[in-house]
């Protein structure tokens, strides 16, 4: 069964068409970029495959089950969490806080347990912060655990946002331009990270990036929008060598 599968999605404003006809199908540990012009409708998918935006036609289906009209809530349960253009980090929250939080939908105790700090409460405290330390350590993020997330290098802030998204144990993973800001170099060591998630986690990902080194050094298939429709669907070499796709990047 394939993880994702997108039929002919579409969302209006108005009287604006933003996405047309989008149709994406992402298989069990795929990696997937989706490229296309500023203003092509990329992070408006993503806002209806998470349930920002409600589609006006089409239909979303995660491992078979429809997700359209689902609050964002209950599709993170589902299995999709996303990170965001610009980081949403909890910022005056320790790095270990940051992850404890994605973890908290799994570990579930009650207000009385917390306010009288029972056995269960240090029990469920204690496997959360064994569980949010080995994330930390697939991104090399452990040794600044109990420091504030916002007094990380740019990049490792970029870093702690997947492995709080990836606490919550996706089926699909959407990363939203994770290589912005980005200097070469923490570019090179993203890609790297990505990699390796995909590997160890077993996971479909789903990324848009302006980055064109790394969609093409990572992603197995690539989705070019344009103008809110898709204009190609194929290989990194495919999409790289149509002239329709260098038009639309390029102009005449």
């Amino acid at each position: 069964m394939n993880v994702l599968e997108v039929k002919d999605l579409g969302i209006n404003f108005g009287g604006l068409r933003a996405v047309d006809h989008f149709n994406l199908t992402i298989e069990q540990g795929e990696l997937y970029g989706l490229i296309g012009p500023n203003g092509a409708g990329k992070t408006t998918v993503f806002n209806m495959l998470t349930g920002v935006y409600a589609p006006s036609d089409g239909q979303i289906m995660l491992q078979g089950k429809t997700l359209n009209n689902l609050s964002c809530h209950k599709i993170a349960q589902l299995g999709i969490a996303r990170t965001f253009q610009n980081i949403r980090l909890f910022k005056d929250l320790s790095v270990i806080d940051n992850v404890k939080i994605g973890l908290h939908e799994r570990y579930n105790y009650s207000l009385v347990n917390s306010l009288l700090k029972t056995k269960k409460y240090f029990l469920m405290e204690q496997q959360m912060e064994k569980e949010a330390m080995d994330l930390l350590e697939v991104f090399r993020l452990h040794t600044y655990a109990h420091i504030k997330a916002c007094n990380l290098p740019y990049g490792k802030q970029r870093e702690l946002e997947i492995a709080r998204a990836l606490a919550t144990h996706p089926k699909l993973l959407l990363l939203d331009e994770p290589a912005a800001g980005m200097n070469p170099q923490e570019t090179e060591e993203l890609m790297e990270v990505i990699k390796k998630v995909r590997k160890k986690f077993n996971i479909s990902i789903l990324l848009i990036e302006h980055d064109m080194k790394l969609v093409m050094g990572i992603c197995e298939k690539i989705t070019v929008l344009n103008y809110g429709s898709v204009l190609l669907c194929g290989t990194p070499d495919e999409v790289v060598n149509d002239p329709r796709v260098i038009k639309a990047y390029l102009g005449d």
